[in-house]
């Protein structure tokens, strides 16, 4: 392979769109483990990079417990059939709301619990 020189590899990225470009930093860190990090006085230039990368679906869910409403006692049982505590771990979860209830779990699994949550008579919310 021909080497190439920084001018051309400058010149092959400007024809590359944003979310390509993305693409090959993440290929880039992965291949040198290492991670891209801006400079502060560049920021400003990141901005348009950082726009497209909050176009990305999120993943990963976080159930947090706002408050148990009315029915704690509902609340509880629901806590306990979603992540398998005990009774007082579960009634002392429900106690601590504001608490998550399920950490980095999928959005299927996510609207499950919230919706059975909600059903006991919770407040919910999915970060």
């Amino acid at each position: 392979m021909a080497k190439l020189s920084q001018d051309e590899l400058i010149d092959a990225f400007k024809e590359l769109t944003l979310i390509e470009l993305s693409e090959f930093v993440k290929k880039f860190e992965e291949v040198f483990e290492v991670t891209a990090a801006a400079p502060v006085a560049a920021a400003g230039a990141a901005g348009p990079a950082a726009a497209v990368e909050e176009v990305e679906e999120k993943t990963s869910f976080d159930v947090i417990l706002e408050a148990a409403g009315e029915k704690k006692i509902q609340v509880i049982k629901e806590v306990r059939s979603i992540t398998s505590l005990g009774l007082g771990e579960a009634k002392a979860l429900v106690d601590g709301a504001p608490k998550p209830v399920l950490e980095g779990v999928n959005k299927e699994a996510a609207d499950k619990a919230k919706a059975q949550l909600e059903e006991a008579g919770a407040t919910v919310t999915l970060k």
